[in-house]
Parts: C-alpha cells; sequence; structure tokens
C-alpha cells in the first residue's frame, strides 16, 4: 500500500475561544482526490490552511509529500498547490502575466515560468484570452486563471477550497473536467466542497468535518451503505410533520431527518421495500396521506443530512434549534 501524501495527525488550532480544528486527523494515499465536506465554519478552509504552510496549528502534526509542513514550510511549499475559495489574481494584469508572476513565485527561471505558464493556460482552455486583463473575465475563466496558477509550480499535491462555488454549471463541468484531467496526470488533489454531487461524481475518499471534527470517512459508497443501503423519502404537509416524523420513528427505532427547504422527510430504510411497506402501514394506522412516498438509493445529501443533522446547503443559523446529531445511527 502506497505511504499517504498527505497526512494530519490530531491537529488542534484556537482562535481565541473557538476550537476551529479539535484534534482532527486525515491521511490519504498519492493519485486520488479526496474530498471533504462540511458546513459553513467547520474547519475545512482552516484545515488546508495548515496542510499550505499559511496557519500554523496550536499542535498536532502535518506531512504533505513526505514534507513536515510546521517543521519546513519552506521546503513543503515546493510541493503544493493551492486554490482558493476567491480567484486570487491581479485585475490589471493579462491571464498569462498573472500565472508567470506565481511561477516565479515558486522560484523558477523566467523562461520556464514563461513557457509553464503557456501549457497550463491551453491546458484550462484559456490560450485565446491568455493576453487579456483579467478585469474582462467572467467568473468561470477567474476561476480557472486561479486554476493555473495553482498548477504552474507541477505541485505533488493541489489543494481546491470550494473551487466551483459561485460559477455558472457550465463552467463548473468544465473544472471537474480539468480536475479529472490533473489527477490522471499524476496530481493528487484535495477537494473542499458544499456541492455534495461534486464529491460523489470526483472523489475516491470522503472525509466529513464538523465542528472541528472529522466525524466520518471512507469511500462515496461506504459512507451511503452505512445509512442502510435505502431510504425512504416522503413529504407531509407542515401540520403532521411532527407526528408523521413521531410516527416514522416507530418503523426501525430511529428517528427520521427532516431538511426544511424541501419539506422532506427522510427514514433510513434497511429492509428495502419491507420498510417502505412498514412506513406506509404505520402512517395509514395513524390516518397520515403522505403527498409523496418513494424508496430510493442514498446519496452523500443523505449521509451529510444524518452526520451534520442538517443538509449542506442551509446555513449554520438556520441549524440553530433543530440540529440532530445522527452519527451514532449511521456508524
Amino acid at each position: 500500500m502506497n505511504e499517504p501524501v498527505v497526512r494530519a495527525d490530531d491537529i488542534v488550532k484556537h482562535f481565541g475561544t473557538i476550537k476551529a480544528l479539535d484534534g482532527v486527523s486525515i491521511s490519504f494515499e498519492p493519485g486520488i482526490i479526496y474530498g471533504l465536506l462540511g458546513p459553513n465554519g467547520a474547519g475545512k478552509t482552516t484545515l488546508i490552511r495548515v496542510l499550505t504552510t499559511l496557519l500554523k496549528p496550536d499542535s498536532g502534526r502535518a506531512v504533505v509529500a513526505g514534507v513536515d509542513v510546521i517543521k519546513d514550510p519552506v521546503t513543503a511549499r515546493n510541493h503544493l498547490g493551492l486554490a482558493g475559495q476567491f480567484a486570487a489574481v491581479d485585475e490589471y494584469l493579462t491571464g498569462r502575466e498573472n500565472v508567470e508572476m506565481v511561477g516565479r513565485l515558486y522560484n523558477l527561471p523566467a523562461t520556464e515560468a514563461r513557457s509553464r505558464a503557456a501549457e497550463v493556460l491551453e491546458r484550462i482552455d484559456l490560450g485565446d484570452a491568455a493576453d487579456r486583463q483579467v478585469r474582462t473575465y467572467s467568473g468561470g475563466m477567474r476561476r480557472r486563471l486561479d486554476l493555473a496558477a495553482s498548477m504552474v509550480g507541477r505541485p505533488d499535491v493541489l489543494f481546491l477550497d470550494e473551487p466551483t462555488t459561485g460559477i455558472d454549471p457550465r463552467s463548473r463541468v468544465h473544472i471537474w473536467e480539468l480536475i479529472t484531467d490533473l489527477v490522471a496526470g499524476g496530481t493528487t488533489i484535495l477537494l473542499t466542497t458544499q456541492y455534495l454531487d461534486e464529491a460523489d461524481q470526483l472523489a475516491a475518499r470522503v472525509g466529513v468535518i464538523d465542528h472541528g471534527k472529522v466525524i466520518a470517512e471512507g469511500t462515496p459508497e461506504q459512507l451511503k451503505d452505512q445509512l442502510g443501503g435505502s431510504v425512504v423519502e416522503l413529504t407531509v404537509s407542515e401540520d403532521l410533520r411532527v407526528r408523521t416524523m413521531e410516527v416514522l420513528t416507530a418503523v426501525h427505532g430511529d428517528a427520521p431527518t427532516f431538511e426544511p427547504a424541501s419539506r422532506k422527510i427522510t427514514l433510513a430504510a434497511p429492509q428495502g421495500p419491507t420498510s417502505l411497506t412498514l412506513a406506509v402501514r404505520r402512517l395509514d394506522e395513524a390516518a397520515i396521506t403522505p403527498d409523496d412516498i418513494a424508496l430510493r438509493k442514498p446519496t452523500l445529501d443523505d449521509v451529510f443530512l444524518a452526520y451534520t443533522g442538517h443538509a449542506a446547503e442551509e446555513t449554520p443559523a438556520a441549524e440553530n434549534g433543530r440540529r440532530r446529531r445522527r452519527a451514532g445511527r449511521a456508524r
């Protein structure tokens, strides 16, 4: 088995009285995409800042590409690249000038920085726009340019912090393709995202982080299988919701979860169609008629909801007052 290319051991980081990272440990092998999921404020970006030498933890150890990032940050930076949540580009420089400048910051000779910039700009389909000022670029083009800059130093490990946030669906799919191509070319990627379909589509392994702790880890299929193989999903009128959830708890002894945005109630269905039949029978006995009910395979949205107690798109404010930590059942 390959040695981990990224390893974090018991990382702790405080900001005043707030514990942003509470003993986080992850590791993964080279040549894959590792997806890190979590709600806003969970600690994803703080962990990336530690792993990319931008932030020193209070305690713990972090190694990237065989280099201790805390003891030897200068050497570590030669092995990693970073594209943050917002495109870190100079609007008054051209795309080519931006990428060449980052190449020089990687200590590449001027001629190599120039040739590498031309190469990566073509690779991300910005060759035709390379000599335009970045202020003329669309949001999707800026995100791709930021990716180009993070690639110019040929990093062993590339950290992508929510790379598709705020861009249009077409540009998002394009970036997915670029990420997949990078891994095929030998780059290892740690990807944070709130788009669970993105992690499901791209990641070989996934970690779920909440309140500064890793609360679940595995392949997307392993995490979905832990929910029992299938789920019953239904909607009812708001006046019946609480009673419905009480009734469904009696089906297998596990409380269902509720997603306010869609009004969907989700119940683990370990017995598949039999679980659906039992749920319908219980509802009928309670004189509850759902607006809609179906049996389906679980998604990473269900995993996220089960472990964190709310949907990925909810804000922490929306979460307050209804958090139901489901980790005990899902494990």
